[in-house]
Order: C-alpha cells, then structure tokens, then sequence
C-alpha cells in the first residue's frame, strides 16, 4: 500500500465531509455569503466597537498562526529528504499548507469586513518553543513530521478556545469550521505514521483540547 495514496484518501474524504456537513447546516451559508455577494454588512448589526475589535483581535491572533503555519511548511519542506518517508511528509505537507492558504483568506476577510486591518506575513517564524519541549524538529523526516503535528494540534485547540471568546456568531462558526479542519490534519498525519508502518491511534483521544494536547503529540524520543 502506497502510504502517499492513503495520506490523499483520508484527507480528501474527511475535508469533503467536513465542508459538506457545514454547507448543510441550517444556518446561513458563511462561504457562499463570501463568494455569493449578499451584504455581509448585516452580519454585524448590533455589534459594539468593543465587541468587533475584540473579534478583530482573535481572528489577527489567528491569522499570525495561520501564517506561520504557511512559513513553516515551506520552511520544513526544503529539509525533507528524496526518501519515501520524505515524499510522503512532503505530500501532506504542501496539502495542509493549500488549505493553511485558504484559511489565511478567509480570516483576512473576515478581519477586513470587521474594520480591522489582517497581520502580515513574516519573513520567518520562531519553532524553538515546539523543539525545545521535544515536540518535532528539523533534523530528520520523521522528526519534520513530528514537528508539523505538534503545530496542527496547537491550531486545532487555540481555534476551539478561540470560538469561547468571539462576539459574532458567523466568526465562531469561521474559527469552528477551522478547527475541525485543523483536527482533520493532525489525525491525517497520525494516520501516515501508521501507512509508513509507524502503529500510533489515529485518534488517540475522544477530546482535542489544551487538557489533552499532550495525548496528541509525538515526542521526539518516541519510537515514533
């Protein structure tokens, strides 16, 4: 079994599902507003200056991770090796990233539609908090692919504490829709651990929250 072909199969049918599940739920469509033109305007009717900056902060707080996460795929990707283990981290690697790249527009315009003005992007980004406890590094494949999952998860648990501090109710299903996808990263690189013959759950916890980060990640020293 081709581990590239797995890593493909279980995020396009997850994100699929994840995105069909939000499109059909019986709220207004927050994507199709964005692409469909309908006055956004409305959206923050009733909403103090206090209450937008406020969701202006989170979403740039948000927007600088997302950045980040942007970077570091980049960053690390020039470091994987031609083997297949590093075919495979790149593969994953440049998919996540695209939908990274997605979130960054999303989040950019729900900024700007705020009043706000989006973060920009740096030249580079400080991982030695992540390497530093042993969560990844960049020295090896494996090590690389550590690294990556110890980011996801960190997005995926400072999106759902996020959505408990938001104002707007369309910002919270944003930074909702954000962390499942997030989530769906993390267990999509667990299950590559497991395609290149690395036995991990994929889903090793029934909760992803800063309680149980920690059951998520893989350190360093692991086998794994």
């Amino acid at each position: 079994m081709q581990p590239t072909l797995l890593s493909l199969a279980t995020h396009e049918t997850l994100t699929a599902l994840c995105e069909m599940l939000y499109l059909l739920r019986p709220t207004r469509n927050y994507y199709g507003q964005y692409s469909g033109g309908i006055n956004t305007m409305s959206r923050f009717q009733g909403m103090s200056d206090a209450d937008k900056l406020n969701d202006i902060q989170i979403l740039n707080r948000a927007l600088f991770f997302e950045n980040r996460g942007v970077w570091a795929y980049s960053f690390a990707g020039g470091k994987l090796s031609t083997s297949q283990v590093g075919k495979t981290v790149l593969e994953l690697g440049l998919q996540n990233r695209a939908d990274h790249e997605k979130h960054q527009d999303m989040l950019r315009n729900a900024i700007s539609e705020l009043g706000g003005t989006p973060v920009q992007m740096e030249k580079n980004y400080d991982l030695s908090s992540y390497i530093n406890k042993g969560q990844g590094n960049v020295d090896n494949d494996v090590n690389i692919a550590k690294l990556a999952l110890a980011l996801e998860i960190g997005a995926a648990v400072g999106y759902v504490s996020d959505t408990t501090k938001l104002k707007s109710p369309y910002m919270i299903e944003l930074e909702a829709g954000i962390a499942c996808i997030e989530a769906i990263h993390a267990a999509r690189i667990r299950a590559a651990f497991n395609a290149l013959g690395i036995k991990i759950p994929v889903v090793p916890s029934a909760l992803i929250s800063t309680s149980d980060r920690d059951t998520w990640v893989i350190k360093v020293d692991r086998a794994a």
